[in-house]
């Protein structure tokens, strides 16, 4: 078990947007070998989601809350590192996925979270990052033949992006070669289901068994 303390320094940290203490807690838990999940879900997963809600009410502003998505970043990327190298992420799902935050959106905190729990479940993740455009969510998910493309939109002005990758998915033929799973605060199980997506992901956990669902019925 980590330290009570140090979990909650981590946290404060992350919500402080102070990218280099998050970085020296992550290396000195995976130095020290303890569970850099256990870092990941009771620290930097509450500490982000606390800046979410601080957005959300306005005591924080975009440049602090693209801050803090960075030192998010920096934690999920060294977490994943050490995952990777123990060889202790889920049983390998076989599932390649290609993520992003669709074009006109520079919200990728709850994209962060994703990405990282795909990682320790064992998927491939082919992170494009924010503010992508459909056709590159296209060649890059046929370059690397995914069998699941998500994404996600932050905003109701850019929940459309998301209807366009499913019209240019029927267009260019591949709607039938690629799953694919919404979400974002905005989206909604209706939504998903109108513009034509496979599945609706409320948060990154529901993320991961939707995608895991729709692998076992490949």
């Amino acid at each position: 078990m980590i330290d009570s303390a140090l979990i909650e320094e981590a946290k404060k940290m992350l919500v402080a947007q102070d990218k280099d203490r998050v970085e020296e807690i992550a290396k000195k838990v995976i130095g020290d070998g303890q569970d850099p999940l256990e870092l990941m879900n009771n620290a930097f997963i509450p500490g982000i989601n606390e800046v979410g809600d601080l957005f959300g009410r306005g005591q924080l502003f975009l440049p602090e809350l693209m801050q803090a998505a960075d030192a998010m970043k920096v934690a999920t990327d060294i977490i994943n590192d050490a995952l990777a190298a123990k060889g202790d992420g889920a049983q390998e799902s076989g599932a390649s996925v290609v993520v992003a935050t669709v074009k006109g959106d520079v919200h990728d905190i709850g994209k962060c979270i994703v990405v990282s729990l795909m990682k320790a479940n064992g998927f491939t993740v082919h992170d494009l990052g924010r503010d992508v455009d459909i056709d590159t969510i296209l060649e890059k998910a046929v370059e690397v033949n995914a069998d699941v493309i998500g994404t996600s939109a932050l905003l109701t002005t850019t929940m459309n992006q998301q209807k366009t990758l499913e019209e240019a998915l029927k267009s260019a033929g591949l709607k039938d070669r690629f799953r694919t799973v919404v979400g974002g605060a905005p989206v909604t199980p209706r939504w998903a289901a109108r513009i034509g997506a496979d599945a609706y992901a409320e948060d990154a956990h529901d993320g991961v068994v939707k995608i895991r669902e729709m692998m076992a019925q490949k």
